[in-house]
């Protein structure tokens, strides 16, 4: 109607946001039956051939991870990580249109978000405190609980009605480079980061690009961010407020400094553009960042839409870390046994083993076996703490844990690792591109390759 068209002089012009619908299909409406389905059978190899080994060798007490079915069902995780003030939340605020509105995030030149905010699909708007987030064990945040109340009283859920909520969660986070030491926080924040980083299907690192800092903090960052480089999407936010030749100059020196961080074939992708409602300023190149946008848009589309892939692929490199580990505990086992005699000390036979594990061929013997690659390998380090916590006697040999219905545990994970888990994936149209399980890409393959060389 006219009476909309005629804005206040003082209000920026907003601009269109129909790219923003069509791009992300907000207009579609999804058959949830089949994912459904899918995630049901899911559940139930996870629980029938994949927990029983994680509990019997205690393999969350080695990388503090237990699946729960809430993370299981969960949808797509969308990270927002950066230096305070370069518009992760404004970001955020125009993907879902909540400018203006009483729930928009607040953004501003201080470091405005000094919490974890969530923000999720709910029936209407409000807000969840996160000691309630934790203590609902059917979303997937209840593991969250372990770093204490300090730190949820840090973390904030916010439910909003929207369509893109539907089918993704976004995770807002406190500027990283703020000068500050993690005890002045009060709870682990490298140690929260981290369980984000772990689970998020897509991780945006933002930059300003009028201050553009990489300092110690963002390369702590960047070693948090190894081994998730194909979810990392790098934008530099704010592109209108510099003159082209500038922005030219700013993108350089921001790949020369992320360079030595990201140890990868592939750069990553980096967006230029400005996430915001408004219009761009004028001598800018506008064409080029509302192209930028619809890339990123296409982007998180792609993952919505391969979340079931993903999914499937997450439970079966988790399935695989955690036969690694098995086969681990097992052989330190074995060799315990062999080196005790009537006479001698359990527990100083047993710290020769930990101290000097390669003496006995322990990490050997295990990448001698098929399909397992030495970068699944956890470090000998780990195994002196576990042990330190985990007597090895109480632990049963492989070969002991097998029963006449249930079969052997070690047989149920490797049918679950190369086939139950791979024909899932095939079943839901995707026999066509097997390259989603490759062994490329889990390293299963019988002889062990750096993924991250050029060959």
């Amino acid at each position: 109607s006219p009476s909309e068209e005629v804005e206040d002089a003082s209000e920026p012009i907003k601009r269109d946001r129909s790219h923003l619908e069509n791009t992300l299909k907000l207009n579609e409406d999804k058959p949830a039956d089949e994912v459904s389905g899918v995630l049901q059978r899911l559940r139930k190899i996870y629980h029938s051939s994949i927990k029983p080994l994680e509990h019997s060798y205690r393999y969350n007490e080695l990388r503090q991870h237990e699946i729960t079915d809430g993370e299981i069902t969960s949808k797509p995780m969308v990270l927002f990580l950066g230096p305070w003030s370069v518009g992760k939340s404004s970001m955020i605020n125009y993907l879902l249109g909540l400018d203006d509105t009483p729930y928009q995030l607040y953004t501003g030149a201080e470091p405005t978000t000094s919490e974890f905010t969530v923000i999720m699909h709910g029936p209407k708007l409000k807000t969840i405190e996160g000691i309630v987030m934790a203590a609902d064990s059917a979303r997937s945040f209840s593991p969250l609980e372990k770093f204490g109340q300090n730190f949820l009283e840090k973390l904030i859920g916010i439910e909003v009605p929207h369509k893109l909520l539907e089918r993704v969660t976004f995770v807002d986070t406190p500027g990283i480079i703020e000068n500050r030491k993690q005890q002045e926080r009060g709870y682990p924040f490298n140690d929260v980061c981290q369980w984000f980083i772990d689970r998020a299907d897509l991780i945006f690192v933002v930059f300003d690009p009028t201050k553009l800092d990489v300092g110690l903090e963002l390369e702590m960052l960047f070693r948090q961010l190894k081994g998730r480089e194909s979810q990392i999407r790098i934008i530099l936010n704010k592109a209108d407020s510099l003159a082209t030749q500038e922005l030219m100059r700013v993108y350089g020196a921001l790949f020369w400094s992320l360079a030595p961080l990201i140890n990868v074939t592939e750069p990553p992708r980096v967006y230029v553009s400005s996430f915001w409602p408004h219009e761009y300023n004028p001598d800018t190149h506008r064409e080029l960042f509302l192209k930028e946008e619809i890339s990123l848009l296409e982007d998180l589309n792609q993952v919505i839409e391969n979340r079931m892939e993903n999914k499937i692929a997450f439970i079966r490199q988790h399935a695989i870390r955690v036969r690694i580990h098995a086969l681990l505990v097992d052989r330190y086992l074995q060799t315990y046994k062999d080196k005790m005699t009537f006479f001698s000390d359990g527990e100083l036979v047993f710290r020769d083993i930990v101290e000097d594990p390669d003496r006995f061929f322990i990490f050997k013997s295990i990448l001698a076996k098929t399909n397992v690659s030495k970068f699944d390998l956890p470090n000998r380090e780990a195994y002196k703490d576990f042990f330190g916590i985990n007597p090895i006697t109480s632990f049963k040999l492989l070969s002991q844990q097998c029963s006449y219905m249930g079969g052997c545990f070690l047989e149920k994970i490797e049918k679950a690792i190369t086939r139950e888990l791979p024909d899932l994936l095939g079943s839901i149209g995707l026999g066509k591109k097997p390259n989603v399980l490759s062994c490329d890409v889990t390293g299963c393959g019988e002889t062990p390759k750096n993924r991250y060389r050029k060959p």
